[in-house]
C-alpha cells in the first residue's frame, strides 16, 4: 500500500477491519514497513473485546442476534476515495459486494464476544433501513473506537504489525502530506463471522 507525496487520501483513513464486506472476511493482517516518512504515518487500533464488554447489559441484549450489512461503496466504488494513490474501480459495471455479519461476533479461538461494526463498511441493521440504523450505528462507532480503547503503533523501516481482525480495528492516520509511505500488506483467510 503506497501513499505518494502527492496523494491527498491514504488507503484504510477510517476505522475499519479489513475486508469486512466479503462473505469471510480475512482473520487478520501483517504489514510490513518499506518506506516511511521522516514523522507520522502511525496506525491506531481499537480492542472491540473492550468495546463490547463495556457496553450495558440491556445493550448488549438488544444486539444479540442482530446483523449488520456490509458493503465495500465507500471504498470501492464510484466516487470513493477520491485523491489517494490506489484508485477504486469505478467503472459502469461495478456493485458493491454485501454481506450481513452478526454485531456482535464470537472469536472463534478465545470464545470472547466482540463488537464488530465499523465506520468504513457497516451501512444499516438487517432487516432495517439506513434512516433507522443511522442512531444505533453512530454509537456503536464512537464506542468502537473510544480513546480508552485504543493504541498506537510507531512505524520504522523493516516494521512488522501483525494483528487479529475479530478482536481488533485498526485506522492508518493520515498526518504525513508531501511523504511517501510504502507498507506491504498480507491478509489471512477468515471463517464466516458467528
Amino acid at each position: 500500500m503506497v501513499k505518494e507525496p502527492e496523494a491527498t487520501r491514504v488507503v484504510g483513513a477510517e476505522w475499519h477491519t479489513g475486508t469486512g464486506h466479503v462473505v469471510c472476511p480475512p482473520m487478520g493482517a501483517i504489514l510490513y514497513a518499506l518506506e516511511l516518512p521522516a514523522k507520522g504515518g502511525d496506525t491506531l487500533f481499537a480492542n472491540q473485546y473492550l468495546a463490547y464488554e463495556r457496553l450495558s447489559d440491556g445493550l448488549k441484549c438488544m444486539l444479540d442476534g442482530m446483523k449488520v450489512v456490509h458493503d465495500d461503496s465507500r471504498v470501492a466504488g464510484p466516487n470513493a476515495n477520491r485523491g489517494r494513490s490506489t484508485a477504486p474501480r469505478d467503472d459502469d459495471d461495478w456493485r458493491p459486494t454485501a454481506n450481513a455479519h452478526p454485531v456482535v461476533r464470537t472469536h472463534p479461538e478465545t470464545g470472547r464476544k466482540a463488537l464488530y461494526v465499523n465506520v468504513a463498511s457497516a451501512h444499516h441493521f438487517e432487516g432495517m433501513t439506513r434512516e433507522e440504523s443511522v442512531p444505533l450505528l453512530q454509537y456503536l462507532f464512537k464506542q468502537a473506537t473510544r480513546p480508552d480503547f485504543t493504541c498506537r503503533f510507531r512505524w520504522e523501516p523493516g516494521s512488522v504489525a501483525f494483528w487479529d481482525n475479530r478482536c481488533l480495528q485498526h485506522i492508518a492516520v493520515n498526518d504525513y502530506h508531501g511523504y511517501r509511505r510504502d507498507i506491504w500488506r498480507a491478509q489471512l483467510a477468515g471463517e464466516r463471522p458467528v
